[in-house]
């Protein structure tokens, strides 16, 4: 099988995957909210009025409910392709105000052209089989002078974990994760106004390999990719595994590495002119102190 075949993302199982940790996810995904925190403190410095938000990869709306929280007037339209995390969005917010649900994959969109003033997703890139097509599809339904935000994880998310399966066969165990610049050229050519890229490291450690291997169960990150091994993974594998994992233990305790990258970038106010990459200044200045939005 192919390099790039190998690690295609079957969107089926991935849509299992997913419903299957629906009730897991929460108490399972403290690195996940950690992260989409931290993008959303970001939006602390761009002074933005959206009317409506699409919260994309929203997986049980926690982070449907915070910009419910942040933006009063606008309206939350949450996405997402199991809709057994979306059960759990429905229940998110009061009971005047409640993000819409829509159970869908990001690289088809069901919306009009230009439908969104703001599009916030966390770490749900890296699950799309072909990212420019899908920023292309993103840039069709923000409207001009909106605004993309998003984190994804880059090539070195679980090295420890991918480096240990590879001691032990030649499957695909761990999704390929795509380069922040590379994820930055695919912004400039799909036309994406001023795009923003950086990245940090983070590290989690577990006492047992036993537990990283539930936490990645528990928020439905299975292998999914083309190449996965098919069948049980049987007593010997196992041991080969967890001896190779061993290897990577310092001061008693087993990393599990994340590289995290941030992005964010604007449909230009001329998008379908072609022409330049115009901003506006508004959208640059910081936010008043208590403006809601």
């Amino acid at each position: 099988m192919p390099d790039d075949e190998q690690y295609r993302i079957d969107k089926q199982q991935a849509r299992r995957s997913f419903d299957a940790a629906a009730k897991t996810y929460d108490e399972a995904a403290e690195l996940q909210y950690e992260i989409g925190d931290r993008m959303l403190e970001r939006l602390d410095f761009v002074r933005l009025q959206p009317a409506r938000i699409l919260d994309l990869g929203a997986g049980t709306g926690h982070f449907s409910a915070a910009l419910l929280k942040r933006y009063r007037k606008a309206d939350i339209v949450a996405l997402d392709i199991a809709p057994a995390m979306l059960e759990h969005t429905r229940t998110r917010g009061g009971w005047l105000r409640k993000p819409a649900c829509v159970c869908a994959d990001a690289e088809s969109l069901p919306f009009n052209d230009d439908s969104f003033e703001l599009i916030f997703s966390n770490l749900m890139l890296q699950w799309c089989t072909d990212l420019e097509g899908t920023l292309a599809e993103l840039r069709r339904v923000l409207a001009p002078g909106g605004l993309l935000m998003f984190t994804t994880f880059g090539p070195d998310t679980l090295m420890e974990l991918r480096a240990s399966w590879n001691a032990v066969d030649g499957h695909t165990h761990v999704n390929r994760f795509a380069d922040l610049h590379d994820v930055g050229d695919l912004l400039l050519k799909t036309r994406w106004a001023d795009p923003v890229m950086d990245s940090e490291r983070i590290t989690v450690t577990y006492r047992e390999l036993s537990r990283l291997m539930q936490d990645l169960k528990h928020i439905g990150a299975h292998n999914v990719t083309a190449g996965r091994p098919r069948g049980l993974t049987g007593k010997r594998r196992w041991q080969q595994f967890s001896a190779a994992y061993e290897a990577f233990r310092v001061d008693g305790v087993l990393p599990a590495s994340y590289e995290v990258v941030y992005g964010h970038a604007w449909s230009p106010v001329n998008k379908y002119a072609g022409q330049g990459n115009e901003v506006p200044l508004a959208s640059l200045l910081p936010r008043e102190p208590g403006n809601d939005a």
